[in-house]
């Protein structure tokens, strides 16, 4: 029976500085055949069942798939196509050869992806502190800027409300003063229709002393009248009377007592004549008291009408000028109650645009957060994963290199050597 003994050494330098790995094969006779994947399943059983662990554990980390021919127990038969064979065991451990390089290419682009994550992770920390800060002294000053707002906000409501006080009084004060001027105005219209009616009865108490001044002129006109009739009629009586007494004078058979007649006409005409007068100055000294007194009466009403008059006209001008005041007090106010409504409106909606805007910055800056976190999560997944699988592939390697050790290939060669009348033949392949 022969054996070959076929060793490969490979150095990588991703695995570190003194690291190499190996890999051997073994070749006996016919039927004798002792291959990488058998010593791997007879000395790295351990390893074996650590694998499959430490992919479960990945779980990004494909599984290693074993050919279980190879996993055959040996048969120490000699095998007649011992040539195919040793073909068909370098064709493998080019294979097994190739797969490694693969995997060792894997494991440092899995290291350089490695730094290059924790490189990123290291910049997004640094990047993250600043912003953290800036977000934090933002949210202070949002804090400050909308408790700001707040106070001017109720300083406007309290002075929305004073004013809405203020208004409400000066509304009450010109209500009174309305009510007070609509009073006056009765009054004066009341005031008005008495002067009316007075400057009705002075005109007719005028007509009436008109009237009786032209009746007393009537009635002096007639006593003169009848004054001068009566000195006529008296010429004329005594004048007959004279005539008479001379003819009396030549009748003396008759004696008539004619001074006593014509005294006594005349003291009776005299006493009608005085009747008549004093009748006539009575009533009109009468009519004339009368109406002397009556004037002064309505004069003096006349004058206190006019004085009240007065008195009103200058209080109902000064209820003028205090309405108008008033009225434009009232204007002011309302033209500051609207200017101040108006501002208080502009800083409100100022406030709720800036308030809407930072929100819209602090949602924006929540999401920017959020999504920084997430991305942040992920490569920390991503790290994860990598570390994990990095930290299989070295367990793999080492337990590759702690597989292909020379004192487990001394055990193995001493057990294949134990076989009595088995020539053994040594190799080295150097090479894919």
């Amino acid at each position: 029976m022969s054996i070959t003994v076929t060793r490969k050494t490979l150095r990588s330098s991703s695995a570190g500085p003194g690291r190499s790995f190996s890999s051997h094969s073994y070749t006996a006779g016919p039927g004798a055949r002792m291959s990488a994947a058998a010593a791997f399943g007879a000395y790295g059983g351990r390893y074996g069942a650590a694998l499959p662990r430490a992919a479960g554990a990945g779980g990004s980390i494909a599984a290693v798939s074993v050919n279980r021919s190879l996993l055959a127990p040996l048969n120490l038969e000699i095998d007649p196509d011992i040539q195919r064979v040793r073909k068909e065991e370098k064709e493998q451990i080019k294979s097994l050869n190739n797969k490694f390089a693969s995997f060792i290419d894997k494991v440092r682009f899995l290291e350089q992806q490695n730094k290059m994550l924790e490189t990123k992770w290291q910049l997004l920390q640094q990047q993250q502190a600043p912003a953290a800060a800036a977000r934090g002294g933002a949210a202070a000053l949002l804090d400050a800027f909308a408790a700001a707002l707040r106070r001017q906000l109720d300083a406007l409501a309290q002075d929305k409300l004073r004013l809405d006080a203020e208004l409400g009084s000066m509304q009450g004060l010109v209500e009174e003063f309305r009510s007070k001027y609509e009073e006056e105005i009765n009054q004066r219209t009341e005031k008005e229709n008495e002067f009316v009616l007075l400057k009705k009865d002075v005109d007719e108490a005028y007509m009436s002393k008109v009237e009786l001044e032209s009746r007393l002129e009537s009635l002096t006109d007639e006593i003169n009248f009848l004054r001068q009739l009566y000195q006529e009629e008296l010429r004329e009586l005594q004048a007959r009377i004279s005539d008479t007494s001379v003819v009396l004078s030549m009748d003396n058979s008759r004696s008539l007592d004619l001074d006593g007649i014509i005294a006594e006409v005349k003291a009776q005409y005299e006493d009608i004549a005085r009747r008549s007068r004093a009748e006539a100055e009575s009533m009109y000294q009468v009519k004339y008291e009368e109406l002397k007194t009556t004037a002064g009466k309505q004069g003096d009403d006349l004058r206190s009408t006019r004085s009240e008059i007065n008195e009103l006209n200058r209080l109902i001008q000064r209820i003028h000028t205090e309405i108008e005041a008033l009225k434009n007090q009232r204007a002011g106010l309302e033209a500051a109650v609207a200017e101040a409504e108006e501002r208080g409106e502009l800083a409100l909606k100022d406030a709720r645009a800036k308030l809407g805007e930072l929100e819209s910055a602090l949602q924006k800056a929540k999401a920017d957060l959020a999504r920084q976190l997430r991305e942040y999560q992920e490569l920390m997944n991503v790290k994860l994963a990598l570390d994990i699988e990095i930290a299989t592939y070295r367990k793999l390697l080492e337990g590759e290199e702690s597989r292909w050790d020379p004192r487990v290939l001394r055990d193995a060669g001493s057990a294949l050597l134990s076989c009595t009348g088995c020539p053994v033949k040594t190799g080295r392949i150097a090479g894919n």
